[in-house]
């Protein structure tokens, strides 16, 4: 009948519906909030019964005509759900189907689930038969390059807006899972008010999940502030952090502050160069700058060096304290 991106949906449904949608892809928030959406189109609709078949080992196809056929008790339309986690339904599962679609039932809608199909499965007949007989919805991943307009669009539901630089910033941080970046502008709704979202309470709000913030140990760390960076060290180490994560922030830092010296050596823009290498926010953008102009080359190296170090005293390959090397790592960039 037809195929779908999930960006038409909404709009197709406003008009009509059918009596047969499969939605077909891998992004599970989507899919899931496709599938919520043809529901809540059903109920408003009269579909007021469902049945949910979920093939596993032992399952009997002939559940699947069954549900078409039998007659609800009180006369409801009824919503027929067939979850195929497994993407392939095998021989019978693929007969089933394809008979099913071949005579849809009166009085019933069909949502068919099913993750993303290669090549093969997507030319197979049972396949064809339901692009034949139904509305195949495909959900393909937000691209990264995307997300942040995806995530733009996501704030704006709640009434909420972010500069590009805070809109990268939450990109960053979810790394293309739409599950995690989902819980996070959720969470944004809960704690910041509506209206332009402040970068600082957004880094706050997502990233502080412990008295004593990780990330700003590197802050310490750049303002050559030995005192904080003990204590804060102290306070993660009795809050039970995992040592591998903070040498990742304090090595992450030396790592950006050399890409930035790289891109001033090379005669470019130093806001261009922050902002290739992720650096977000006025404060740390103004001392990982500062670093990249003062701190010779040398002495960055020798701080990866002890990075490396830190790292093989942590997976014990080399006898020591990792949390006394994290401080002395610290300590020595710092000074």
């Amino acid at each position: 009948m037809a195929a779908l991106r999930l960006e038409q949906l909404d709009g197709h449904l406003s008009r009509e519906l059918q009596p047969l949608y499969a939605i077909h892809g891998d992004e599970p928030l989507l899919a899931l909030e496709a599938a919520d959406a043809i529901r809540a189109r059903a109920r408003a609709s009269g579909f007021s019964e469902r049945v949910v078949l979920a093939p596993e080992r032992g399952f009997h196809w002939g559940e699947l005509a069954a549900s078409g056929a039998s007659r609800s008790l009180f006369g409801d339309k009824k919503l027929i759900e067939l979850r195929l986690a497994a993407g392939k339904p095998g021989a019978d599962g693929a007969e089933a189907i394809e008979a099913f679609c071949g005579n849809l039932p009166p009085e019933a809608l069909t949502l068919v689930t099913l993750p993303r199909l290669d090549k093969a499965g997507q030319g197979s007949s049972w396949f064809r038969a339901l692009e034949r007989e139904g509305i195949v919805v495909n959900v393909y991943p937000v691209e990264r390059a995307r997300l942040p307009a995806w995530i733009a669009a996501r704030l704006a539901r709640q009434k909420q807006r972010a500069t590009p630089e805070t809109l990268q910033f939450l990109a960053d941080c979810v790394e293309g899972n739409l599950l995690a970046a989902h819980q996070e502008i959720q969470k944004l709704a809960l704690l910041l008010p509506a209206g332009e979202l402040d970068f600082d309470a957004v880094r706050e709000a997502v990233m502080n999940v412990a008295r004593y913030d990780a990330l700003k140990l590197a802050e310490a760390m750049l303002s050559g502030e030995r005192s904080r960076l003990a204590r804060m060290l102290e306070g993660l180490r009795g809050e039970g952090e995992a040592p591998p994560r903070v040498l990742w922030i304090l090595a992450e830092e030396i790592r950006a502050i050399c890409r930035v010296q790289n891109g001033i050596a090379a005669g470019r823009p130093l806001a261009e160069v922050l902002r290739e290498a992720r650096v977000w926010g006025d404060a740390r953008q103004s001392l990982v700058g500062r670093a990249a102009k003062e701190l010779p080359r040398a002495t960055l190296l020798a701080a990866l060096e002890d990075a490396a170090k830190v790292d093989r005293v942590i997976k014990g390959i080399v006898k020591g304290d990792a949390w006394d090397e994290l401080l002395q790592l610290g300590l020595r960039f710092a000074g």
